[in-house]
Order: C-alpha cells, then structure tokens, then sequence
C-alpha cells in the first residue's frame, strides 16, 4: 500500500517519489552516526603543546601574505577613507579563506551571516564563500559520485549537468535527471574535505589559547571555546546522510507545527552516502530577489512574519530548528511558500535546554530580569553555580536600560567594554545552540530590511506573543509549571530593552535602523580617533 509522505512531512505536493521512514536504509543510522560526530570533538579541540605538523605554516603564510600588505598600505595612510581600508582588507582576507579551504570558508560563511555586527565590507565578501567558492572539477566530482553510489554515472543518471550550480566550503550541487525521469539536485563533497578540516580544527585549537587576551574581539569570543563550538558544527556537516536525516526531522517538525509556508526538498530513498546526497529539485525566487517577488504578487511581509514564527515555533516546541539560515538557503516558491534548503546545521536542544530557552523567551516576553539570567545559565551560558543576583547587579540590570542614542560613542564602547569584561569575569559562553539561534536572528533582521522595511517591529512582538498563547499557551503552561492566563505580557519593558521610551507606539525596522546608523556612527568616530 503506497502512503501519502505529506501526511507527515512538509514535502512539495509533487512528488519524484515517496519517503517511506521504515524502509530508508540511511535514516536509522543517524543517531549513532551523530552520537560519534560529538564524541569526535573534544579530541580534535584538545590543544597540544608543539605545532599539529605543516598545516600551521601554510595557514600562517596565507593569513600573513593577506594582512601583511593591507598593514603596510593602512600605516602609510594609503587609503582615502576608513570603508577603502576595510573593503581591501576584506576583499584579501576573503582570497586567503577560499586558499585555505573548507574549513576557513566555512568561517567566511558564518560572517557572511552577521550583517550588523561585522563591518559591511567584510560581510559583502564573505556572501561571495557561500556559493561562489571555485568548483572542482567534473573528472573529480564523476569520481566522488562513482565510488559513493557504485555505479557509473550514466546508470543512474540520464543527464548530468558538467557545470556546478552553486559551490561552497564542503561540497558543490550539480543539476542532474535520474535514469527514472525525475529532476534532482546532486550534492558532492570536495575530495579529501573531511581530513582537511580535522587537520585545520587541531590547528585552530593550537593556536586558539595563544589569542587569549591579545585582541579584543578574541577576548570577546574566548577563542578556545570558539573553536569547540565551531567544531560541533562542522563535524556533523561532514556525513550526508546525517543531513538527510536532517531534513526529514524538520519536515516532520514543520507539519506537526501546521507550518504550510515552508516546503523541505524529499532526499532520495536509497541515493544518499556520507559524500553523495540526490534530492528532489526545487527552484524558486532567491531570497534576496524582492523585485521579483513582489512582480509575482508574493507578499514579502507575509514572508518574513511565516519565517520569524516557523523559526520560533521549531525551537520552542520541538527543540529542533534549520540552524543555518542565510540567503543561498531558501527559495521563495512561486505560491509564496518558502523551501528550505542545505540542512548540513540543524540545532536539536535536549529538553532541559528546550524548557529553558522557553523560560527566556517567556522572561523577555513578561521583563523578568532573574528569570532571563537564570535560563541563560540553563541553557549553558553561565556556569552552574553563577550568583544571579551578582550578575544582575554587575550588569546593572536592575537599573533603567540606557537608551544608547543618547550616549556619546566614548560612552558605548566604555559600557560595552564594562558588560563584557563583567562576563567574561563569570566564565559566560556562548552555546552552540544559542549560538545558532543568534545568527539565524541576525539573518531574519537583515531579511526585514530588505523584505518588509516598513513591518511595525512592537505590533509583531505582540502579535507573535498572542499567537503563541493561543496556539500552545496550555502546552507551555503545563511545561513550565505555570498558569498562562497569569502571564501578562509587558510591552513598557520590551520597549525599555530597545532603549525606547514608554510612550513610543510604533517602530518601523526603518526607525530601528536609523537609530542603528546613529549609534554605530558615534562608536566608529570615537574608535577612529
């Protein structure tokens, strides 16, 4: 008897074929296979005490040969103005990452994603490691496949494009049509990709504790436990199958949330090997393609707002959310749904961390200062035994948010400089899962820029408040031992965390990024002095 695969997943309703979960020989494997990545980790963050062999050369002559001549030029004072500094700076530090390989892409990828909290320019070059990375070869690409699959290329695929569609840090996608008619998408890793970026994690792990302390943003970061976390997530990204898996946990997730703006791609049944993923061929509006959209009759809003709550709703309820969110990875289908693509980072948070990033996001919500502080530690940002009531106090938390507009520049990096040596004084760190959900945050606020400019930032805070007090407040309710009906939500205080006064009613994202220019404008005039 063949089975409807939308009935539980958020698959497109054309199907090149059906998912049938008990017969998948890839998908059981997935949890052991996850299980090793994480076990993996702490022997590749280990720091030794010599050198981990060439690798350190060659990653040092490249990163010298790219900063070098830029800190020659900028002593000399050879550029016109700061933006010409930082745009060569970016643009040489962008052929060094794509030099070095996957892993130091990867980076770029993740940079690429911080609009608003890297310099413009940096953030521009590093788009380009998305899916603009030179390909390899087809003769290399034909052999990966062949090995992987055991077959020659032409018995299982009718037609193979030559030519690479998009090609990133560890692997590249080729269009192609099976021996069966369907059209797909086959995704190939790079030769040699997973030794590669082993070699490169025991050579950031080596240098890491040498930055310690050196240069500010490395203090910020804690660089040896920014190695850690980014090795949780590009170990797991080095076996297709366990992105396979992947996607077919957040389809399920996204049907049982009744989240019908958003379509995963089915991955074949039986294509699928640690360097080899073939999946369904879905094509759409790139994300970044407003005109386009809008020309179709899509609403972009209405875009942004399903994405912002799809995304909400993943981590909230479920624990599990696409944790890589950026431009190259989704397509806004012609019906206005959107399709989610490469699911190499998906974030999965053990239901102790699920519940305490539901108390954040419910202490946010409510201005409950300590109840915040409290599911940060929790959720692994603070140590078990943090005094939340000195951290509070260190961070004077318990005073009126500053409203960092009427600051001088002088003033904002003297407070940034205080909360972050106060946090650093409490062992803070980032957990990867926060982490992820950071970034996918800054993703979406870039996304409203450019999509919804003028959506009323306050009316959707409460909106998506009330929807999810409808839609789960009982669920919550019984999770957190609380009564919803009890919960009043504060907007004064939401206001008062986006430095805003009580009587503000409405704040396009436009005022918010003004407000933003303002305030980076003063710190970069103060910096540059």
């Amino acid at each position: 008897m063949t089975t409807n695969d939308r009935d539980w997943a958020a698959f497109t309703e054309s199907a090149p074929w059906t998912i049938d979960r008990d017969t998948v020989t890839w998908l059981p494997l997935a949890p052991e296979l996850r299980a090793r990545a994480r076990a993996e980790v702490p022997r590749l963050t280990t720091a030794s005490k010599v050198p981990p062999g060439s690798r350190v050369v060659t990653v040092a002559r490249h990163l010298g040969g790219a900063l070098g001549p830029w800190f020659w030029r900028k002593k000399r004072n050879q550029y016109a103005d700061p933006s010409d500094s930082r745009g060569d700076l970016s643009l040489r530090l962008r052929r060094a990452v794509e030099t070095l390989g996957p892993t130091y892409i990867k980076l770029g990828q993740i940079i690429s994603s911080g609009e608003g909290l890297f310099p413009a320019e940096l953030v521009a070059q590093f788009k380009m490691c998305r899916d603009q990375v030179p390909a390899e070869s087809f003769d290399t690409v034909r052999l990966t496949v062949e090995q992987d699959l055991g077959a020659r290329l032409e018995d299982v695929f009718e037609w193979f494009d030559t030519r690479a569609l998009a090609a990133a840090s560890i692997a590249q996608v080729h269009a192609a049509r099976l021996r069966t008619g369907e059209d797909v998408v086959v995704k190939v890793q790079r030769p040699r990709v997973a030794e590669l970026v082993r070699k490169d994690l025991r050579v950031m792990s080596w240098i890491a504790p040498h930055l310690i302390g050196r240069i500010p943003i490395a203090a910020l970061a804690n660089p040896p436990a920014l190695v850690e976390l980014f090795a949780e997530t590009i170990v797991e990204e080095l076996d297709f199958r366990l992105e396979a898996a992947n996607m077919l946990d957040v389809a399920t997730m996204l049907k049982e949330l009744g989240q019908d703006g958003y379509v995963v791609p089915r991955p074949h049944p039986s294509l699928v090997t640690p360097r080899v993923l073939v999946m369904e061929r879905v094509s759409g509006f790139n994300f970044d393609d407003v005109a386009g959209m809008k020309n179709a009759g899509i609403d972009t809003e209405s875009v942004i707002r399903t994405g912002m709550i799809a995304f909400m709703e993943g981590a909230m309820i479920h624990g599990i959310f696409h944790g890589d969110l950026h431009g190259g990875n989704l397509f806004v289908l012609a019906d206005g749904r959107t399709a989610l693509l490469d699911f190499g980072i998906v974030a999965r948070l053990s239901q102790d961390r699920r519940l305490a990033f539901l108390r954040l996001m419910l202490s946010a919500t409510t201005n409950d200062v300590k109840g915040q502080i409290a599911a940060l530690r929790d959720l692994g940002a603070l140590p078990r035994d943090t005094d939340l009531d000195a951290v509070i106090r260190d961070l004077r938390l318990d005073q009126p948010p500053l409203d960092p507009t009427k600051l001088s520049g002088e003033q904002m990096v003297a407070e940034v400089q205080r909360v972050v040596k106060a946090l650093l004084g409490y062992g803070a760190r980032l957990p990867k899962e926060l982490m992820l959900y950071v970034k996918n945050m800054v993703f979406v606020d870039g996304a409203i820029a450019r999509l919804a400019p003028d959506l009323d930032i306050l009316a959707e805070i409460a909106n998506i408040s009330m929807l999810f007090a409808e839609r789960h407040g009982e669920r919550l309710g019984r999770e957190l031992g609380i009564d919803p009906t009890a919960v009043e939500f504060d907007m004064t205080g939401v206001k008062a965390q986006l430095g805003l006064e009580a009587d503000v009613d409405q704040l396009t994202y436009k005022d918010l990024q003004a407000r933003r220019d303002l305030i980076q404008k003063r710190m970069r005039e103060h910096i540059g002095r």
